[in-house]
């Protein structure tokens, strides 16, 4: 995919690689941004890449098809749990956790 910038550049690392949650969070100003709809945030942001793991990279549109567009977003705690959410749902999340 041709993206707007290079995942791993200054405008989408600041200098070193971030991976999934830490490059989508860098986007959001706490103090500023709070509320706003996921579908808000993908107008702005959907076709910026984001790397998930050493060899993929996925954009925030890939990861915001399974937020509802209309999901408000009050608090950064809010907006965390949404994107882990869709991150998982998505096959995104590198890690798993075995139930026993």
């Amino acid at each position: 995919m041709d993206w707007p910038h290079d995942p791993d550049g200054e405008e989408g690392s600041e200098g070193g690689r971030k991976y999934g949650h830490a490059v989508l969070a860098k986007k959001v100003d706490e103090d500023e941004d709070f509320p706003f709809t996921a579908g808000e945030f993908v107008e702005e942001y959907g076709d910026h890449p984001v790397r998930i793991d050493y060899d993929r990279v996925v954009s925030v549109d890939d990861i915001f098809a399974h937020i509802d567009g209309d999901e408000e977003f009050k608090t950064f705690p809010e907006f965390h749990k949404a994107v882990g959410k869709a991150l998982r749902e998505a096959d995104y999340w590198p890690y798993r956790l075995e139930h026993a």
